[in-house]
């Protein structure tokens, strides 16, 4: 079953590349008496993602921001390492909170996930964005057919 807007975020562990090594984080850690822009990709260095998806909330951060949004946070079915490595390369620095979701059990956990076998890619997420207040989800964008259209950061800034 899809989680929905009403829906409260079920409980999963994520991971975040620090400094220190892989952190850790619960849905209480990044959502709990917070507001959060959520937004997940198929994957880090893919196209569409590298090219419009996380570069459209990076531009548009301070705006998603001034409208009340504790994080913005990237969320792929990807490894911590890879995450941060993607990260870098697009310049996010703090402005977005990139989450591994490596094993897929959150993904799994919304109801969101993406068969990419036939790319070699396994189970992935599907590319969506949501607003989550206090963990309760607020709005929520799933693209349809490969679309990019209602998960990009002008959409979801419309939302807010």
């Amino acid at each position: 079953m899809t989680i929905k807007a009403g829906d409260t975020l079920p409980a999963a562990t994520l991971t975040a590349a620090t400094a220190e090594g892989p952190r850790p984080l619960s849905t209480d850690d990044i959502f709990k008496g917070k507001r959060v822009a959520l937004f997940a990709v198929p994957g880090a260095f893919t196209p569409t993602c590298s090219a419009k998806h996380l570069p459209g909330f990076k531009e548009k951060a301070a705006e998603i921001k001034g409208k009340g949004v504790d994080t913005i946070a990237c969320v792929s079915v990807n490894d911590a390492f890879v995450m941060k490595a993607w990260g870098e390369s697009q310049g996010v620095g703090e402005d977005i909170l990139m989450l591994a979701d490596g094993n897929g059990d959150f993904t799994r956990a919304l109801g969101l996930e993406l068969d990419g076998s036939r790319f070699g890619m396994g189970q992935r997420s599907q590319r969506y964005s949501m607003i989550v207040d206090d963990g309760v989800v607020k709005e929520l964008n799933v693209e349809e057919g490969g679309e990019f259209r209602v998960s990009s950061a002008d959409y979801l800034l419309a939302q807010l």
